[in-house]
C-alpha cells in the first residue's frame, strides 16, 4: 500500500510538471510576426494564410505583417487582402527594416491592414498597374511604352487606352475602398496608382497614409496599444504594450513554392521532366531518369497552374518540345527549326501579365532552347549514322575479324578469334602462328584466309 501511494504521488507530480508549462504558455498572449520578403506570389499568399491560421489557433493578440516587397502578382495580392479583411486577429502592417519598401502590390496590402506603420528609412507607393497583356504600359504621359499616339482602335480611341483605363480605374477603386475602410488618405492612394507616386516614412505619416513610424517591433507594439480598430465587423481595443513577439518562419513547402513558382524555374523543370521520361522510354530499366523526370514534370506543371499563364503559350512550348523530340529520332531540318521557333514564341507569350519577380528571362529561355536543339541534333546525328551503317549480327558480325592460327592440319584446324577458340577451314595453305581473316561462318566453323591475300585482293 505504501509503495502504491508513493507511485501515485510521483505520477501526480509528474503530470503537474508536464501540464503546467503548457497551460501557462497557452494562457499567455503573444504577438506573432511573419515576414513577406520578396515578390508577392503564390508562396506569399500561402505564407500569410498559414500565419493567420496559427494566430487564430493560438488566440494571438496581433499578427505583425512585416513587408519588404517590390510588388508582384495582382491575383496573389487580392487573395492576401481578402485574408486580411476576413481575419478575426488584428493585422499590423509594418514596412521594415530600414531600407525596405512596400511598392506596387505592397502598397495595397499595407492599406488593407488594421494598423499601418513604417520604419525610418523605408518607402511605399508606385502602385500603377504597369503590365497589360504582358506588354509594358504606363498610363498617359510621354513615358508611355504602349502603342503610338496616332494608332487608333475600332472606337477611334488611341490603341490600348481603353484597356489601360479599365485596369487603372479598377486599381483606383480598390485602393480607395481600402482607404475608406481603414480611414486613410484615399486621394494619395489614387495618386500612387495614376501617377506612380511614392512616399518616405515621415511623408507617409504626414499624408495620413500610415498610423505611425516605429523603429522596431517593441516601439510598434507600444504605439499600437490602446487604439480602437474594426476587426471583422467588431470594435477591438488593442492591448499590445510589452507583448512578447514570436516570429513565424516559412515551412519547407512555402520555400519550395517560392522557388518553383518562378516561371523560368518552372520551364526548366518541365524540360528536365520531358527529357527524363524520354530517356527512360528509350532505355528501359534505368529507373532514375524516369522517376526524376516525372517529379520535375509534375512540379513544373503545378507551378504553372498557380501562375496567370496563357495556355496558348504553354501549348506552343509543349508543341516545340514535341517537334524537337521527333527531330531527335527522325532527323529533319524543318522539325528542328520549327520546334525552336514554337518554343521561343510560346515562352514570349506564356505569362498573361508580368510583375516583379514573375517575368520570363531570355537569359534562361534562350540557352534552354539552344541546349534542347543541341541535344536533338546530337541524338539525330547518332540515329542517322546508325541508319546508314546498320548493325551486323551473327555471321555478319564475324566477317572481317582478325584471327590467329593455333593448330592446323590439312585444310582444317583451330583459330583464336575475339578471345575464343574456333574450328576453322581455309582454301589455301596456312600454318600455326599465321595471321588470318574471317571470311565467313557456317555451322560454327569459320572460313579464313591469309590477311596479306585479303589486302592483295582489295588492291586489285
Amino acid at each position: 500500500m505504501t509503495f502504491a501511494r508513493v507511485a501515485l504521488l510521483a505520477a501526480a507530480l509528474v503530470a503537474v510538471a508536464v501540464v503546467s508549462p503548457f497551460s501557462s504558455a497557452g494562457s499567455e498572449r503573444v504577438a506573432l510576426s511573419v515576414a513577406i520578403d520578396g515578390a508577392i506570389g503564390p508562396a506569399s499568399t500561402r505564407q500569410l494564410e498559414e500565419a493567420l491560421d496559427v494566430a487564430v489557433r493560438r488566440d494571438a493578440a496581433v499578427l505583425i505583417l512585416q513587408l519588404d516587397t517590390p510588388g508582384g502578382l495582382v491575383t496573389s495580392m487580392r487573395e492576401m487582402i481578402a485574408d486580411i479583411l476576413a481575419s478575426p486577429v488584428p493585422v499590423i502592417g509594418y514596412v521594415a527594416p530600414a531600407g525596405a519598401h512596400a511598392a506596387s502590390a505592397g502598397t495595397y496590402i499595407l492599406y488593407a491592414t488594421h494598423i499601418a506603420a513604417m520604419a525610418p528609412g523605408t518607402n511605399l507607393g508606385a502602385a500603377t498597374p504597369v503590365e497589360i497583356g504582358g506588354l509594358p504600359s504606363l498610363p498617359g504621359g510621354e513615358k508611355d511604352n504602349g502603342p503610338a499616339k496616332d494608332e487608333k482602335d475600332a472606337t477611334g480611341r488611341p490603341a490600348g487606352d481603353a484597356m489601360m483605363a479599365k485596369v487603372t480605374n479598377d486599381a483606383v477603386a480598390l485602393i480607395r475602398s481600402l482607404a475608406e475602410l481603414r480611414g486613410r488618405n484615399g486621394d494619395w492612394g489614387e495618386k500612387a496608382v495614376r501617377e506612380a507616386a511614392s512616399l518616405s516614412a515621415n511623408a507617409a505619416l504626414q499624408e495620413h497614409v500610415i498610423d505611425f513610424v516605429a523603429r522596431d517591433t517593441t516601439e510598434l507594439l507600444q504605439l499600437a496599444d490602446g487604439r480602437t480598430i474594426d476587426v471583422a465587423g467588431r470594435k477591438v481595443v488593442l492591448a499590445t504594450k510589452g507583448l512578447p513577439v514570436e516570429t513565424l518562419e516559412p515551412g519547407w513547402f512555402i520555400r519550395l513554392l517560392a522557388i518553383i513558382t518562378d516561371p523560368n524555374t518552372a520551364i526548366i523543370l518541365m524540360l528536365v521532366g520531358v527529357y527524363g521520361i524520354i530517356f527512360e522510354a528509350t532505355s528501359p530499366g534505368a529507373v532514375a531518369p524516369g522517376v526524376i523526370g516525372t517529379i520535375c514534370l509534375v512540379l513544373g506543371l503545378y507551378a504553372l497552374n498557380l501562375l496567370p499563364i496563357n495556355y496558348t503559350g504553354l501549348a506552343l512550348m509543349l508543341l516545340g518540345i514535341a517537334f524537337l523530340v521527333i527531330e531527335a529520332f527522325n532527323p529533319t531540318v524543318v522539325l528542328g527549326l520549327g520546334g525552336v521557333a514554337a518554343f521561343l514564341f510560346g515562352a514570349a507569350m506564356l505569362l498573361r501579365v508580368e510583375a516583379p519577380g514573375f517575368a520570363m528571362s531570355w537569359a534562361v529561355i534562350g540557352p534552354a532552347a539552344a541546349l534542347t536543339l543541341g541535344l536533338a541534333l546530337l541524338t539525330g546525328t547518332y540515329v542517322w549514322a546508325a541508319r546508314r551503317n546498320p548493325p551486323r549480327v551473327g555471321g555478319e558480325a564475324m566477317r572481317g575479324l582478325p584471327a590467329e592460327i593455333l593448330d592446323w592440319q590439312g585444310g582444317e584446324g583451330h583459330v583464336l578469334a575475339q578471345g575464343e577458340r574456333w574450328r576453322a577451314k581455309a582454301d589455301e595453305p596456312v600454318a600455326p602462328g599465321d595471321s588470318v581473316e574471317v571470311t565467313g561462318i557456317s555451322d560454327l566453323v569459320l572460313t579464313v584466309r591469309r590477311r596479306d591475300a585479303a589486302r592483295k585482293g582489295a588492291k586489285q
